[in-house]
C-alpha cells in the first residue's frame, strides 16, 4: 500500500487533501499523516483520512508510518524536506518550483541517482484538460507546424499565503518563479528549450511582478506572460493562443467554452475535454475546480501502484524548467544579475 505523508496544509494542501478524497477507490493508497507548522490546520485535514498529526515535516519524516510523502510547503522548504525524504527511501511529490536555485535542484537530482526514490514535481498544467489537448494538438502534427504563440497567466497579488511567505522573493523566487514558471514548463514540455530568448521583469518592493518574455524556435516566437501585481479585486486569467499552418488554439480561462479552434477554411470546433472532477477545493489562491491537481496526483498514484515509470513532469524537467526560468530573469534583469539569478 502507498501510505502517503500530506506535508503542508495551506491552500495546496488542502486542494491535494480534496484530490485524494476524490481519488478514494482509484488504487491502493491511504493518506496516513498531515503535518503543518499549525496543528489545528493538520488536524483538520488529517480528521478526514483518520490520519495521525505531526508537528513539522521533520518530525513527520521520521516517525510517521509512510512510504510516500506529498510536499506542499512554501518554495524555501521544499529541498530540505525532498532530500530527508529521499534518504529515506520515500517516494516524493513536490509543488512547483521544485527549489529555489538549481544547486538545491541538483543535489535533489544526485540523491535520487543515489537512491531510487521516484520523484515527481507538480506542474499542474501539464494535466490541465485545454493544456493537454494543445499538447495533443502540437504533438500529432495535424495542423502542421508552431507559427506562433502567445501564453498569459495573470493574477491578483496573493493574499492567502502562510505569513505572507510568496512576498518575499528569497522564500517564494516572486511571481517569476511561482507563477510564471507555469507556462514556462509547459512552453518547454510542448517545443522544448529555445534557440533563444529575451526578457523583462516588473520589480516592485524589490521583487519581479510581472515578466514578459520572447522565446524564439526557428522561424516561430512564442511570448509569456506572468505576473500577480494587480488588486485583489482582479480577476485571474490563464490563457493561450497559438498558432499552426493550418489552425489557431484559443483558451481563456475566464472564456465560455474556454478552448475554441479555428481551422483554416473557416470551420470552429470546440474541442470535448475530460470533464473536471468535482470537490470541495481549497479556500484562497485562484483555482476553484481539482482539475490538474487531481489528474497530476492520480497519475503520480498511478505510476506507483503500477510499477510504471514517471515520465511526465520528472524531477530533471522541474529542473530544466527552473532552469529556463532563471535563465528569463537573468535575461530582465542584465549580466551583472545573471551570476547570482542562476546561482
Amino acid at each position: 500500500m502507498i501510505r502517503i505523508g500530506l506535508i503542508g496544509a495551506g491552500f495546496m494542501g488542502s486542494m491535494h487533501a480534496s484530490c485524494y478524497q476524490a481519488l478514494a477507490g482509484r488504487g491502493d493508497f491511504q493518506v496516513t499523516a498531515v503535518a503543518d507548522a499549525e496543528p489545528e490546520r493538520a488536524a483538520k485535514l488529517a480528521e478526514l483520512f483518520g490520519a495521525d498529526v505531526y508537528a513539522s515535516a521533520d518530525e513527520l519524516i521520521r516517525e510517521a508510518d509512510v512510504n510516500t510523502v506529498d510536499i506542499c510547503l512554501p518554495t524555501y522548504l521544499h529541498c530540505e524536506t525532498a532530500a530527508q525524504a529521499m534518504k529515506k527511501g520515500y517516494n516524493v511529490f513536490v509543488e512547483k518550483p521544485v527549489c529555489l536555485g538549481l544547486h538545491e535542484a541538483e543535489r535533489l537530482l544526485d540523491l535520487q541517482r543515489e537512491t531510487g526514490a521516484k520523484a515527481m514535481v507538480g506542474h499542474c498544467i501539464r494535466f490541465w484538460p485545454e493544456y493537454m489537448e494543445l499538447k495533443r494538438l502540437a504533438d500529432s502534427g495535424e495542423y502542421g507546424r508552431l507559427l506562433s504563440g502567445v501564453f498569459k497567466r495573470i493574477s491578483p497579488k496573493p493574499g492567502w499565503a502562510w505569513n505572507g511567505w510568496l512576498h518575499d522573493p528569497d522564500k517564494s523566487g516572486s511571481a517569476a518563479l511561482d507563477l510564471h514558471v507555469h507556462d514556462v514548463d509547459f512552453v518547454r514540455s510542448l517545443f522544448g528549450e529555445p534557440d533563444r530568448l529575451s526578457a523583462e521583469a516588473v520589480k516592485r518592493d524589490g521583487a519581479n511582478g510581472h515578466v514578459f518574455s520572447l522565446y524564439r524556435y526557428g522561424d516561430a516566437v512564442v511570448s509569456l506572460e506572468g505576473g500577480w501585481d494587480y488588486p485583489e479585486t482582479f480577476p485571474f486569467e490563464m490563457a493561450y493562443r497559438v498558432s499552426f499552418e493550418r489552425a489557431t488554439a484559443v483558451f481563456s480561462s475566464a472564456a465560455n467554452p474556454s478552448l475554441r479552434i479555428y481551422e483554416t477554411g473557416g470551420a470552429v470546433l470546440e474541442p470535448a475535454l475530460e470533464e473536471s472532477v468535482a470537490g470541495e477545493g481549497a479556500s484562497g489562491g485562484n483555482i476553484s475546480s481539482l482539475g490538474g491537481y487531481y489528474n497530476e496526483l492520480r497519475y503520480f498514484l498511478d505510476c506507483l501502484t503500477s510499477g510504471r515509470e514517471i515520465d511526465v513532469s520528472t524531477l530533471q524537467d522541474g529542473y530544466e524548467s527552473l532552469r529556463l526560468a532563471l535563465r528569463e530573469i537573468a535575461a530582465a534583469h542584465g549580466p551583472a544579475q545573471a551570476k547570482e539569478e542562476l546561482r
